[in-house]
């Protein structure tokens, strides 16, 4: 029996390993405009302006790149149990362990594939310091003055040895529903995206086309409009931030977006899949065939081979 929708409230915050950490702050600070809140040994705290938790990401100084961590966040301290037990039923197995980044105790677990996932309830709000303080009560945090101003993290995609597992108990474990996946002619799943709410998407999982485990293809944050992705590419253009593709539109999800890589070597999305919410209760999963698929994107230039093949952390 699948899990129930809604035990998973939302994605609550992700940690990346950087290899050049002051970069990496540069670039989420004074490019993306996020907001740095702490800093804790080689880690530094940051947070999107429309966050009502404390943390959006944590930036950790290491030998090379990837995710460390992907926080989720439970509806209720009984849901969180509820995930919990669901995981150990499943054969899984994990650990209880303080929280980051402002979240209280945390069960921390792993996908099949290897990638670090935590399941937390109780979390630290923002409050925002008076030089900070919005105009509108209902708005946790100022809009940033610099950079793009992104609203808020998005979604994480991993690259998997094999994506129908680690798909599946973001589903069934963790409770999560598929809304579009990718088949190929010999039947296995390359591609699928899950969401926790009515989001289209909050986790996605590709093929990692090295075999390796455990790795990411990119980290996403939503911004307002389009028009503020176009600004992120000159902001990039200008300051020598290394575009990789777009902007263009996926056919997939139809999300509008630009790929970058921040400085510490992390592949990032900037996307603008605000407008688009799966309001159906009974979401029909959408299946694109391969020779689908090998058309690209819905329009703009076509997909680089990088795109495909590079993931973090590299690999030979």
């Amino acid at each position: 029996m699948p899990a129930p929708l809604g035990d998973i409230a939302h994605l609550g915050h992700v940690e990346l390993l950087t290899t050049d950490l002051d970069g990496s702050v540069w670039f989420f600070t004074e490019i993306l405009g996020l907001t740095e809140t702490a800093r804790e040994g080689d880690s530094v705290h940051l947070r999107t302006f429309d966050n009502y938790e404390l943390t959006s990401l944590v930036l950790t100084a290491h030998e090379t790149t990837g995710i460390r961590r992907t926080a989720l966040r439970a509806s209720s301290e009984e849901a969180l149990q509820r995930r919990v037990r669901a995981v150990e039923e499943a054969g899984g197995s994990g650990e209880w362990v303080g929280g980051l980044a402002g979240t209280g105790r945390t069960f921390l677990t792993t996908d099949p594939d290897g990638h670090q996932i935590a399941l937390y309830y109780d979390t630290e709000r923002y409050v925002a310091p008076e030089h900070l303080a919005p105009g509108l009560k209902n708005q946790p945090q100022a809009k940033p003055r610099q950079g793009v101003g992104v609203r808020r993290l998005d979604h994480v995609n991993y690259l998997g040895s094999q994506v129908a597992p680690n798909a599946d108990f973001i589903e069934h474990v963790l409770g999560a529903r598929p809304t579009e996946q990718i088949q190929m002619n010999d039947g296995r799943i390359s591609a699928k995206w899950l969401s926790f709410s009515n989001k289209s998407y909050d986790i996605v999982y590709t093929e990692d086309w090295k075999g390796a485990h455990g790795r990411l293809h990119h980290v996403a944050f939503a911004t307002d409009s389009r028009d503020d992705i176009l600004r992120a590419a000159d902001l990039c253009l200008d300051n020598d931030v290394l575009i990789e593709t777009g902007p263009h539109k996926h056919a997939i999800q139809q999300t509008f977006f630009l790929y970058v890589f921040e400085p510490g070597g992390n592949r990032i999305e900037l996307c603008n899949p605000l407008s688009r919410l799966i309001l159906d209760p009974d979401w029909p999963l959408v299946t694109w065939t391969e020779a689908e698929r090998a058309k690209g994107q819905a329009w703009g230039l076509k997909t680089i081979e990088s795109f495909h093949t590079l993931g973090m952390p590299p690999v030979d």
